[in-house]
């Protein structure tokens, strides 16, 4: 529910029958000739193979008598750089490695949110709307619990913006965007906490810093693939389906979780979030198979949030829920009530 390429240089050479490449471009161009054609020999130019430059590096490297011993140093060197910046994801307790700081994560931020302010300026719904009031609300109610899990010192601010895009994220910084189309879909407060508790989750497991710790060890597995003369892209590509999309989808369950018992401390019915989820799947909310997409499949959600509800529904109990609930479902009765007459 939440959202970069080289780009290579033609070599063009005229072709003259009279003339001979240059020793200089024949070290730097592969040249093959075609079959006879009715003009005679026609040149074919082949890129050039930056993997062959790479390999022979490593060729090199390798024949040293100091190979092996700088292989053990540069292991023992990451492994205590990856062990020292270890940390442990609040609330689910998972160990993750993170090089980025919350303050650096808002920072990054920060050009992001004047881009969306930017481009969706005169859709922005005022504070006096119901809509706003409402989201509001919902927020207030959730952020004694995630300020209790290390974001008091943020500054949270709701954006509702009119559009039909069934979307809402919250930026690392507390910024709160949500846009209309999404609140059909929630159908009333305890649904719109099921989406804030899911985004202000990501927030609260600083997951877009683990995110771009994570970019230099894929940018170091594309390269060692084009050792194995497969292109970059193709290589970034293996990566992404083998390591950066099952990272996002550990997060989306990560933050369904945590986000379920967030919602669960404030008062709003857990089972909420499986009838939203279930919405969004009679909505068509899924276009990829799960194995190639950033997301679990709505399926998938609805099974794993059905085994945390007993969970949740303890901490919604342990909160004395239930009596204000009820005191709450008989207010907004009577007030349907009144509204008929």
């Amino acid at each position: 529910m939440s959202r970069a390429r080289l780009a290579f240089q033609a070599l063009h050479i005229p072709t003259r029958t009279a003339q001979r490449p240059s020793p200089t471009l024949r070290s730097h161009v592969k040249i093959r000739f075609s079959h006879q054609g009715p003009f005679g020999r026609r040149p074919q130019y082949q890129r050039f193979n930056a993997s062959s430059t790479s390999a022979g590096f490593f060729a090199r490297w390798a024949a040293r008598p100091t190979f092996y011993r700088d292989i053990g140093f540069l292991s023992a060197g990451v492994a205590c750089f990856y062990v020292h910046n270890l940390e442990e994801v609040p609330v689910s307790g998972r160990r993750r490695f993170n090089i980025v700081s919350p303050a650096m994560e808002e920072a990054m931020s920060e050009s992001a949110v004047d881009q969306v302010r930017h481009d969706f300026q005169r859709h922005i719904l005022p504070e006096s709307d119901p809509r706003v009031r409402q989201v509001q609300k919902v927020l207030d109610r959730l952020l004694p619990y995630a300020e209790g899990e290390g974001l008091e010192k943020l500054t949270w601010e709701v954006t509702v913006i009119e559009s039909p895009e069934e979307n809402a994220f919250v930026t690392p910084g507390g910024k709160v965007f949500v846009f209309t189309g999404i609140l059909p879909l929630c159908k009333d407060e305890h649904g719109i906490a099921a989406v804030l508790g899911h985004e202000i989750a990501h927030v609260v497991a600083h997951h877009a810093a683990e995110r771009m710790s994570h970019a230099p060890f894929v940018l170091v597995g594309a390269l060692a693939l084009s050792l194995l003369d497969i292109s970059f892209t193709s290589g970034k590509q293996i990566i992404d389906l083998f390591l950066s999309l099952p990272s996002s989808r550990k997060h989306e369950g990560e933050a369904d979780y945590i986000g379920l018992m967030m919602m669960a401390q404030g008062c709003y019915r857990p089972e909420a979030a499986v009838e939203f989820w279930a919405r969004m799947e009679q909505a068509g909310g899924e276009s990829r198979p799960q194995i190639l997409s950033t997301h679990p499949s709505n399926h998938n959600r609805m099974a794993k949030i059905q085994e945390w509800l007993p969970k949740a529904n303890a901490s919604f109990e342990k909160a004395d829920c239930w009596a204000a609930g009820q005191y709450v479902d008989q207010f907004d009765e009577m007030y349907r009530n009144f509204a008929r007459w």
